[in-house]
């Protein structure tokens, strides 16, 4: 027989509903007196009746809210996928997934899609945050006097009470693109940097990344920019145009962001494809023919899909099981991949 809610709470001394609060993560009980009852409960084997809990949660209508930022972008229509697959399971066991979709980034748009989110209910949310310091006090106040967990992910704002972080280590992606950057060129010469947006936390980190690494190991490359594309690539072709006229002479571009296809036909257009040496980002869109004709040297991956799906999971892990992510940082994989290792 397996151990009950009445036997938990015989060891830790409270009351069965403050065992149940604790276990369920709801209703106002005290963080210390939860992390307690959470312990002994593992320690005593406890393990929750799936079928009651979800026929439970299907009655409190318990509900998960997604904000996806960019949601236009190649990169995160595969971060959807992650999450219309976490959705359906979720779904299955008795809970909800609202999601809203912001097209751009938005500071304005997270802010109104948490309070929406807020306002139905949610008892949780994943969100792909903007660095914003409205934002940033917003998911600081959701956690503390809502009780609403919330878990970035895509980009993350270290500084702020969220849970955990689901996403590439983009400050360490930055250096990853400056060492094969670095060696692209030679160790020396001008090399652009086009960035997406200043006020994306993963974007800036893949600068900051790039430039130390450049500073620290390629003391003769000339870094221009970051200019700023809006992953547009009609912007950013003209960016590239404009870097071009202004230094003949450029050897290479860090383009960490979507527009890789404005940028690749400005370098088509002026006979530059393969002579400028280019690091960009994601194996999406039209980057593998890009990679494969050799408009881009080298791509820098990562897990979208994991992106989309892991937030929600942990989340549901946290309010289904009362378990609690393993880790305030879950980073996917940095890949790395040349005309040669295309998947057929």
């Amino acid at each position: 027989m397996g151990v009950t809610i009445r036997q938990i709470a015989e060891a830790a001394g409270v009351s069965r509903g403050t065992v149940d609060r604790a276990l369920n993560n709801r209703g106002r009980i005290k963080p210390e007196v939860a992390e307690e009852i959470k312990r002994i409960a593992k320690e005593m084997g406890y393990r929750p009746n799936q079928f009651g809990r979800a026929l439970s949660m299907s009655k409190q209508n318990l509900k998960i809210g997604v904000i996806l930022q960019g949601a236009e972008t190649p990169f995160m229509q595969t971060v959807l996928q992650g999450i219309e697959q976490a959705k359906a399971e979720v779904d299955n066991l008795g809970g909800t997934v609202l999601l809203t979709k912001i097209p751009h980034i938005s500071a304005r748009g997270v802010l109104e899609a948490m309070e929406q989110m807020r306002e139905e209910g949610v008892s949780a949310i994943a969100l792909a945050p903007v660095e914003d310091a409205d934002v940033k006090s917003k998911i600081d106040e959701y956690v503390e006097e809502y009780q609403i967990p919330i878990v970035t992910f895509n980009s993350d704002v270290k500084d702020t009470k969220r849970l955990c972080f689901v996403g590439q280590n983009a400050f360490q992606c930055g250096r990853a693109a400056a060492g094969l950057m670095g060696e692209l060129v030679s160790g020396e010469g001008k090399v652009a940097m086009i960035s997406g947006y200043s006020s994306n936390p993963s974007l800036s980190d893949r600068v900051r990344g790039f430039q130390s690494e450049m500073e620290k190991k390629y003391p003769k490359v000339e870094l221009l920019g970051p200019e700023y594309c809006f992953e547009d690539n009609t912007i950013a072709g003209q960016l590239t145009e404009k870097v071009l006229t202004e230094n003949p002479d450029l050897k290479g571009i860090f383009m960490n962001s979507h527009g890789e296809e404005g940028m690749c036909k400005v370098l088509e257009d002026l006979g530059k494809a393969g002579e400028i040496k280019v690091v960009a980002n994601d194996f999406m869109g039209r980057n593998y023919e890009f990679l494969r004709d050799g408009a881009i040297s080298l791509l820098i991956g990562q897990d979208a899909y994991v992106q989309g799906y892991e937030p929600v999971m942990i989340l549901f892990r946290l309010l289904f099981h009362g378990e609690e992510p393993q880790g305030e940082f879950k980073y996917t994989e940095i890949m790395i991949r040349n005309a040669y290792t295309i998947p057929q």
